[in-house]
């Protein structure tokens, strides 16, 4: 071997030794630098937190030759792969208590030249699942008495952060808002996509997509999330802008459709107050299946703690029939299930819309409607029609039926009440009905019933029960002519010498009726 490939081997040589060196020198520095950023990252997320921190697995990657570069950059520029598994944080001294935070996975790069640095920047972390549980008020016992001092650390670490993260990425995130009874289910949302911005110890812009479950749909929502607040967790504040795209709400057992909805929600964890828009193109009752617009703005307070939920004065629209309603969806102490309470005000509406909305087939009458009346429904869980509960009164004005035969009947009916009963100019006339009504156990009952038309007035009572399909109505028909006047010729003359007999209670003649039967073969008469 000559002089020049001894040279050239020993060189070689050399080279590989320097590599293998460079190469255990990764390894040796990668298992230095792990311990290090595990203590670091535990003691951010303690002191940020106070909480224990467990990290079931991390592990630091060096790219390849890295130690040669960071002995002439000192690290500037070296990048670590940090990945770890199994992250979780527990309320202290409170083991048996979900845990405020959960991570399956995180991977990250770090600059390891900027691990001196007094605040250090992590670009960007991602996470795969991650679970969130906020704690009802009061319940972070080492906190409560000292909820200030956790204050003035958490306006600290705002002030002088030692860690600050540029962007999140989740995906798989839960929010969880405990209630403080742990009898009853908590408000749980499911977000597959989470990013945060600026994911420090202030305040974070966040965007988010989520399938929200009932009624089924995507809602994608951006806003700002935190500071944190250790002390109580469900006062972090929260906004942000939503919108609710392609909402199936034929999922209920009532109605059917497909719901859009935007707004603009804010507050905080524990208590949102959400405004916008909702529109149905589609709105129907499974039970009738005639569609009618609906478009309604809302004002809601979500109460996270207990999941119950108040309805500021809603301005909704059916058709062209506009009204409001307001109330709460709630859950009371010892109760097992949730419970609707509306007030529902229709000073105005139109009869077509109502009708369209509640019946089969096209409507049969026309007209304005003032409806007034409490809605309850004390148990969401079964068959609502069966729970449902009003209390109301009603008021029908320039009604005119649609359909020619029942329109000619009050006609014939008007005719005869004024007196006049082959007097055709008296068509297409005008009535008006109003009551007071009250359904409880698929029962309504009327306690006041009245229909009327030029000549004539019909009080009733009664009730119709709504699974048996059986109406028991009686009450009185008063008509302004003497019951001789209501027919012609013979039976004209005939009926003149019992006029007195029907002429009472201020009506030209007055008879008890009854209305009995069915929805579809009613029966009309005199009742004793």
């Amino acid at each position: 071997m000559s002089r020049r490939e001894k040279y050239v081997a020993c060189g070689g040589a050399a080279v590989i030794v320097v590599l293998l060196g460079l190469i255990a020198a990764g390894s040796i520095l990668s298992r230095r630098i792990e311990p290090y950023i595990r203590q670091q990252a535990e003691q951010y997320l303690r002191n940020r937190f106070h909480a224990d921190v467990q990290i079931a697995s991390l592990h630091v990657r060096l790219p390849k030759l890295s130690p040669l570069r960071m002995l002439f950059t000192q690290g500037r520029g070296t990048i670590a792969t940090v990945e770890g598994e199994g992250i979780v944080m527990r309320m202290r001294d409170r083991p048996d208590a979900p845990p405020l935070f959960a991570i399956r996975k995180f991977i990250t790069g770090i600059d390891v030249g900027a691990l001196r640095d007094s605040v250090k920047h992590v670009p960007v972390i991602a996470i795969t699942g991650l679970e969130i549980n906020i704690p009802p008020k009061g319940e972070r016992p080492e906190l409560r008495a000292g909820k200030s001092a956790a204050d003035a650390a958490d306006r600290e670490a705002e002030t002088k952060p030692s860690i600050v993260i540029d962007r999140l990425n989740v995906k798989g995130a839960t929010l969880v808002i405990l209630p403080r009874d742990r009898a009853k289910r908590p408000l749980r949302f499911d977000i597959h996509d989470l990013k945060l911005l600026s994911a420090g110890p202030g305040a974070m812009k966040y965007d988010a997509m989520l399938t929200n479950p009932r009624p089924p749909g995507e809602i994608h929502s951006y806003g700002s999330f935190g500071p944190w607040h250790s002390g109580e967790p469900g006062d972090t504040p929260l906004d942000g802008d939503y919108t609710f795209d392609h909402a199936d709400l034929g999922i209920f057992s009532v109605v059917a459709g497909i719901l859009q909805s935007t707004g603009r929600f804010e507050g905080e964890l524990n208590s949102i107050i959400a405004r916008g828009e909702a529109y149905v193109p589609d709105f129907w009752l499974k039970r009738s299946g005639n569609p009618v617009p609906l478009r309604t703005k809302f004002e809601v307070l979500v109460d996270g703690t207990n999941g119950n939920t108040v309805l500021k004065p809603i301005v909704a629209t059916l058709g062209a029939t506009h009204f409001t309603t307001s109330g709460a969806v709630f859950k009371n102490e010892g109760d097992r299930h949730r419970s609707i309470v509306l007030d529902v005000n229709m000073p105005r509406g139109r009869m077509i819309d109502v009708l369209r909305l509640a019946m089969k087939g096209e409507p049969f009458m026309e007209g304005k409607l003032n409806l007034k009346t409490k809605l309850e429904v004390p148990n969401l869980d079964g068959k609502v029609k069966d729970k449902l509960r009003l209390d109301g009164r009603f008021d029908i004005t320039e009604a005119h039926f649609l359909k020619s035969t029942i329109q000619d009947q009050i006609d014939s009916l008007s005719r005869r009440g004024q007196g006049q009963p082959r007097n055709q100019e008296i068509d297409e006339v005008i009535s008006r009905m109003r009551g007071r009504f009250q359904l409880d156990d698929s029962v309504i009952t009327f306690r006041e019933l009245t229909f009327g038309v030029p000549g004539a007035d019909v009080q009733l009572a009664g009730t119709y029960d709504l699974n048996a399909d059986v109406l028991d109505f009686h009450g009185a028909l008063k008509l302004h002519a003497k019951i001789s006047q209501t027919v012609t010729g013979w039976k004209h003359w005939a009926l003149k010498p019992v006029d007195p007999f029907f002429s009472k209670n201020g009506a030209g003649t007055y008879l008890k009726i009854q209305v009995v039967g069915n929805s579809k073969a009613l029966k009309f008469g005199r009742d004793r």
